[in-house]
C-alpha cells in the first residue's frame, strides 16, 4: 500500500532523544501514520518487517516470539505460520493478540493489539508460492512446537521432504498459513530525553479514530 509523505512526519524523524510525537500533528489515520514510519524504517533498520507478537491460551497464559509482517493494509497486519503450531494453538482458543514493532536506531514502537483470524486459503497459496523451495520444504518437514530427538533427526525429515517432491512442485501443506490481524488500538512511542517518551494512542470513536496523548 501507500506507505504516505514520509516527510510529513519529519518533525519525528529523528534518532533516539530527537523530534516529537504530537497528538495534534499525526495523521488522523493511524494506518497512515504507521505507512510513514514503517517507510522511515525500512531506509535505515536491517528488518523492519520483524515484529513481536504475544498470544494467549484458553487459560489466560500469555506468550510472546518474534514473526516477520509479510502484508499490511485495511484489512489488517498478516504473517505466517504453522497452524499446529502453539502460537497457533493460542489464536484458536483465543483469537485475540497483540504486535510490537521495535525501532532502536529511530527510538520507536508501535504497538498495535486486534482480533485475529485466519487468511483466505487463496492468499496463504500465493504467499507460500513466493517462499523459495527450501522453505516450502521446511514447512513441510518441521512439526512446529513438537519434541524432537536432536537436529539430524530434523535433517533426516527434510532429507525425507525433499525427495518426495523431487522434480515436482511443493504444495502448501494443510496445516500451514496465515493470520490477520485487524486492529482496534495503535499506539506510537517515540523516545525522549530523561524516560519523557512520547505516547500517542489511537482508539476508534464512531466511524473515525481518536488519537490522544498518554504520559509516559
Amino acid at each position: 500500500m501507500d506507505a504516505g509523505d514520509p516527510t510529513a512526519d519529519s518533525r519525528s524523524a529523528g534518532g533516539p532523544g530527537h523530534g516529537t510525537l504530537d497528538e495534534q500533528t499525526v495523521d488522523g489515520d493511524p494506518l497512515v501514520q504507521f505507512g510513514r514510519w514503517y517507510e522511515q524504517a525500512a531506509a535505515v533498520v536491517e528488518a523492519p518487517e520483524a515484529m513481536a507478537l504475544a498470544t494467549a491460551d484458553a487459560a489466560g497464559r500469555p506468550s510472546v516470539r518474534m514473526v516477520l509482517l509479510k502484508s499490511w493494509g485495511e484489512d489488517g497486519f498478516v504473517f505466517y505460520t504453522n497452524y499446529d503450531g502453539r502460537k497457533s494453538h493460542d489464536l484458536e482458543a483465543n483469537p485475540e493478540a497483540a504486535l510490537l514493532f521495535y525501532w532502536e536506531s529511530l527510538g520507536r514502537q508501535v504497538r498495535i493489539e486486534g482480533s485475529v483470524t485466519r487468511t483466505t486459503n487463496e492468499e496463504s497459496d500465493q504467499y507460500y508460492a513466493s517462499r523459495d523451495r527450501t522453505s516450502q520444504i521446511g514447512a513441510y518437514a518441521s512439526h512446529q512446537s513438537r519434541p524432537i530427538e536432536g537436529r539430524a533427526a530434523l535433517d533426516a525429515q527434510v532429507t525425507a521432504r525433499t525427495a518426495e517432491f523431487a522434480d515436482q512442485a511443493v504444495p502448501r501443506p494443510p496445516w500451514w498459513g496465515g493470520w490477520r490481524i485487524t486492529p482496534r488500538a495503535y499506539e506510537f512511542w517515540k523516545q525522549g530525553d530523561h524516560r519523557l517518551h512520547d505516547r500517542v494512542r489511537y482508539e476508534p470513536e464512531g466511524s473515525a479514530w481518536t488519537a490522544r496523548r498518554l504520559q509516559p
